[in-house]
């Protein structure tokens, strides 16, 4: 309001207000003196300050200190007394600090909400378990699956006909393995799912050297890549109502994974396909649909307004929870951005240095005396 009057001495009170986006009635309104705030009336209906202590030392005599203001009431109406409503009740002992719940109440603990980013691939992954219906109503077969937050790339899948830990940390160990994940290098992001809190998990992640982080309680956007792969699986027109066997959701995802790895054009990570990311192939096949477009352009210069067609960014780092107060380029739970966009993103680059060598993951399920196919 200062700024405004200072500047309408010199252009004028409708130019100062229209510029600093101020109307001009709130403008004039300010001028005046300020107005205390006139006493709010009691209404006729409010009980006095005699009564009110009345009812409170009713409250707390000893024969209803420890009952419920409705049984109070209902008492004194039978003994031909009132005082006030339930209500009216309610509002004297709230008014002393004498309403709570007097159950002893589950407390549940302040979840700290995770924060990743990646800025290479196996710097952090993601894993999750979900349900392929079985042949019957209530049976299913379980799909447990690690991902590349970064790249996109599964790098361990599993089938079992049940949930256990014992078969994450296998399929935990055997994948770390294939990707040659050494001490310190990795985080390795899940829900609260059983077997993700199971206590032999959380040993050998620290016998691996492996960060552990997990999401929040009832708070999906926490594992944004994981559902997001769930929801592709879920959604592929192949994808059947339930499966007949294990066998048939098996073979179903021996297809399936090498399609998503291999050929699946990912929207977040350029339209390239996971292994290309993961293996550092995306820049030479971004360079050359580069050079395709150029060529398009050449040929037909006017079918592309203002400037040269180009392929779709690749990704510099990917969060998980991006910091609110870190760069407006960074929106939603899993946020793909560039280095321009941040400058703490170039700071991770260089300060961790990792060049991942990646060998692909195996394809072809191997079963186990358990009858789970581990990949």
């Amino acid at each position: 309001m200062a700024a405004t009057r200072s500047l309408s001495t010199e252009i004028g009170i409708k130019p100062a207000c229209a510029a600093l986006g101020l109307v001009r009635s709130g403008f004039y309104r300010g001028q005046g003196p300020a107005k205390e705030p006139a006493p709010r009336p009691s209404p006729p209906r409010t009980l006095s300050p005699e009564e009110r202590q009345a009812v409170l030392e009713t409250l707390h005599s000893d024969r209803f200190v420890d009952q419920a203001p409705a049984t109070i009431y209902a008492t004194l109406l039978d003994e031909g007394r009132y005082h006030c409503s339930i209500r009216t009740l309610y509002r004297i002992l709230e008014a002393q600090a004498e309403v709570r719940e007097r159950r002893n109440q589950l407390r549940h603990p302040v979840y700290q909400k995770p924060e990743l980013l990646a800025t290479a691939p196996n710097q952090v992954w993601s894993w999750d378990i979900t349900k392929l219906r079985g042949p019957v109503t209530w049976s299913s077969f379980y799909l447990y699956v690690i991902l590349d937050i970064f790249s996109r790339y599964v790098v361990g899948w599993m089938l079992a006909p049940a949930e256990s830990a014992t078969l994450a940390q296998r399929l935990i160990t055997d994948t770390c393995l294939k990707q040659q994940i050494e001490p310190g290098q990795l985080t390795l992001h899940a829900d609260r799912g059983a077997s993700m809190t199971a206590k032999s998990v959380a040993l050998l992640l620290a016998d691996l050297g492996i960060t552990k982080t997990h999401s929040r309680p009832y708070t999906s956007d926490d594992n944004p890549f994981s559902e997001a792969h769930f929801k592709t699986l879920k959604y592929r027109p192949e994808f059947p109502e339930r499966f007949g066997s294990l066998d048939e959701a098996r073979i179903f995802c021996q297809r399936f994974f090498p399609w998503y790895n291999g050929e699946h054009r990912h929207a977040g990570i350029g339209l390239m396909p996971p292994v290309a990311v993961h293996e550092g192939r995306a820049e030479l096949m971004r360079t050359a649909r580069h050079q395709v477009l150029l060529t398009a352009y050449a040929a037909h210069p006017e079918r592309f307004v203002n400037k040269p067609p180009q392929p779709p960014r690749l990704p510099q780092a990917v969060w998980i929870n991006p910091p609110t107060n870190e760069s407006t380029a960074q929106h939603g739970a899993g946020a793909t951005i560039s280095i321009a966009d941040n400058p703490r993103v170039a700071h991770h680059r260089e300060g961790i240095g990792v060049e991942a060598e990646i060998g692909g993951v195996t394809p072809d399920a191997s079963t186990a005396p358990t009858d789970e196919g581990l990949h």
